[in-house]
């Protein structure tokens, strides 16, 4: 077969060539950018699933090291509550105070606190309110309106709902008024948080600000006692109770560093103190726990309240993996 010149038709080759050869570069430029992008996006990809896979596992390590301070808080209560200790290491208190230990190239801090030494909010009665009130007005609160939070949160968990409320307390009448109406719950609190759905109480009021603490630091659900272990409470629910000063809650904190105090008389519990009070031994505790890597980055938090039983056994009524964590 004849090859077809492209001078029979008037048209000039070397441009025709020339136009080829451009549109092939342009389309071996595309080519070459479309395989860049992908090469970066596969690049940006596998950077990302990587950072992913680090982070996700750091994140595992730090709730595996708040776990065993978990784990290590449970030890040292029962070491505690039979008066087990190994030599060389100390008690851990149970007031909160922060605990730490290394483990591998990480550490945890974990708290520990008596339940049992807070003001119970389901068990607290008309005649036990006192100390939930002067809890109050010691925070700063004044005396009407702690009557008010007094009354409201007794008329809260009461498990009458004919409408009738207590003086200064409110009823489902009052809450269905709000702008977002509701009825109150007639029932035990199932957390502290449900203490801001309650006439009377105020954020600042249950979680304090940057000059005092709120009064959520001082309560609990988990006690079931409407009286306070002498032996566990801190001087802010000490010096609630009726009777109770400042030197006298200062005198049982003194005490209680190098034994149980078991009766009155031993650090002047005066006798109108007598019924909102026991020396029983503690049976519920509450713990907080950070797990860290070495690398400083923020920790991982568990929050856990175990109840102690017979034979040296015990449960969580309470769990929370991450959780937000009180300083």
């Amino acid at each position: 077969m004849r090859r077809t010149s492209y001078k029979h038709y008037g048209i000039n080759s070397s441009a025709i060539e020339t136009h080829e050869a451009g549109v092939a570069l342009i389309m071996v430029l595309w080519v070459l950018a479309i395989l860049m992008v992908i090469a970066l996006s596969f690049s940006y990809l596998t950077r990302t699933e990587t950072h992913s896979a680090l982070s996700f596992k750091e994140g595992v390590e730090r709730k595996f090291l708040a776990e065993a301070g978990v784990e290590r808080a449970l030890t040292e209560i029962f070491y505690r509550r039979q008066n087990f200790a190994i030599e060389g290491n100390d008690s851990w208190k149970v007031d909160g105070t922060p605990h730490s230990d290394h483990l591998g190239d990480g550490e945890y801090t974990v708290k520990i606190t008596d339940e049992t030494g807070k003001i119970d909010i389901n068990a607290i009665n008309d005649n036990s309110g006192i100390i939930l009130k002067n809890l109050l007005m010691n925070s700063g609160v004044q005396e009407e309106t702690a009557n008010t939070i007094v009354d409201s949160v007794l008329d809260w968990k009461d498990s009458s709902s004919t409408g009738a409320h207590r003086l200064n307390g409110a009823g489902d009448d009052y809450y269905m008024s709000l702008p977002n109406p509701y009825k109150a719950k007639h029932a035990n609190f199932d957390t502290l948080e449900e203490l801001l759905l309650v006439k009377g109480i105020t954020p600042e009021i249950l979680y304090g600000d940057s000059e005092k603490k709120g009064i959520i630091n001082f309560l609990t659900v988990y006690s079931n006692m409407p009286t306070i272990n002498v032996n566990a409470a801190p001087k802010e629910v000490l010096m609630a109770v009726p009777g109770i000063t400042p030197e006298i809650a200062d005198a049982i904190i003194s005490f209680r560093e190098n034994k149980r105090v078991t009766n009155f008389q031993e650090v002047g519990i005066p006798p109108q103190s007598a019924q909102y009070i026991n020396f029983s031994d503690s049976y519920v505790f509450s713990i907080e726990s950070v797990g860290k890597k070495s690398d400083g980055k923020a920790g991982y938090p568990v929050k856990a309240t175990v109840r102690l039983d017979a034979n040296n056994k015990y449960r969580f009524v309470y769990y929370k993996s991450p959780a937000a964590v009180g300083g």
